[in-house]
């Protein structure tokens, strides 16, 4: 063996060592795989389009971690478990070690991170309103007495039960079991409006059959920093997947990920979301940050 090589199996056997103090790095070793969670509909973040895998902006974001643990632990390959996780599933399967990493859109909170824990900020969201442009909900004020809906586990869904309870408006609030059923209600008429984050509305009108009928509020409930979700109290393997994060930005690949899924047509339609990144995300790329107080993003 050269030297070279001597050296190179030393450092792969010495990352290998180091990985056995996180839990998720040694049952990802002891396994061989690494297990992703996945939403089926969630685009252009995490949903399943032409072919067998799920792919997205999420999905990609994924990868490059899935890449680091595989350097690592020092394997030439490393196979990937797709788990499809609803709003009602994602967190447990995370607290309990069955999904490594949540691909998804999923908002840090500081309720949440107390039985999980949250990557570097992915992505920065506003959740609002959709409505039917025959009947426009464009601010709060306009749901007075209505019927609204969001999904089940979902930041919005409190947001609107919120406001109820406070007597802040006085609306009918139904729980939709996933984010097609709730955009179904406003398609249908069952509501009249849809509380959820702006970018995922816009994948919803854009898989819509008619996108120009509906609208989305001018404003927000409020502002929403996604993250990649993992288990809770594993310092090294958030630090791992921090890192990955924090090269993509520094790198500036982030910009080609972005590019890809909300300024580009995107499987299996060929919609083009043509959502330019926000001020907020240039910041977090500027400046990474997994704070869940969306006051630090403003």
């Amino acid at each position: 063996m050269s030297r070279a090589a001597l050296i190179l199996a030393c450092l792969c056997a010495w990352s290998a060592a180091q990985a056995q103090t996180s839990p998720t790095l040694r049952k990802i070793r002891e396994a061989g795989v690494i297990t992703l969670g996945f939403r089926e509909a969630s685009v252009p973040f995490s949903y399943l389009g032409s072919g067998p895998q799920p792919v997205g902006y999420s999905i990609a974001i994924c990868e490059r971690i899935v890449d680091a643990v595989r350097a690592r632990l020092g394997l030439r390959d490393l196979e990937r478990r797709y788990v499809p996780v609803t709003t009602a599933t994602r967190m447990p399967l995370v607290a309990n070690g069955t999904v490594d990493l949540e691909c998804g859109v999923t908002t840090n909170t500081a309720e949440r991170r107390r039985h999980v824990d949250f990557t570097l900020t992915t992505f920065i969201a506003s959740s609002r309103l959709v409505s039917r442009k025959t009947a426009p909900v464009r601010r709060l004020d306009d749901l007075r007495s209505a019927v609204v809906t969001s999904t089940m586990g979902t930041t919005s869904l409190q947001h609107l039960q919120g406001l109820r309870a406070q007597g802040a408006l006085r609306i009918t609030v139904l729980v939709a079991k996933d984010d097609a059923a709730a955009f179904n209600m406003v398609e249908t008429g069952q509501a009249a409006a849809y509380a959820m984050d702006d970018v995922l509305l816009s994948g919803s009108i854009a898989s819509s059959r008619k996108p120009s009928d509906y609208v989305i509020s001018e404003e927000a409930l409020s502002l929403e920093p996604y993250g990649i979700m993992l288990r809770k109290g594993d310092a090294e393997f958030k630090q791992l997947a921090d890192q990955a994060i924090a090269g993509l930005y520094a790198s500036g690949e982030i910009h080609r990920i972005y590019q890809q899924w909300f300024e580009s047509p995107i499987p299996p339609r060929g919609v083009n979301l043509r959502l330019a990144m926000q001020p907020a995300m240039r910041r977090v790329v500027e400046h990474p940050t997994d704070s869940s107080e969306p006051a630090d993003y403003r």
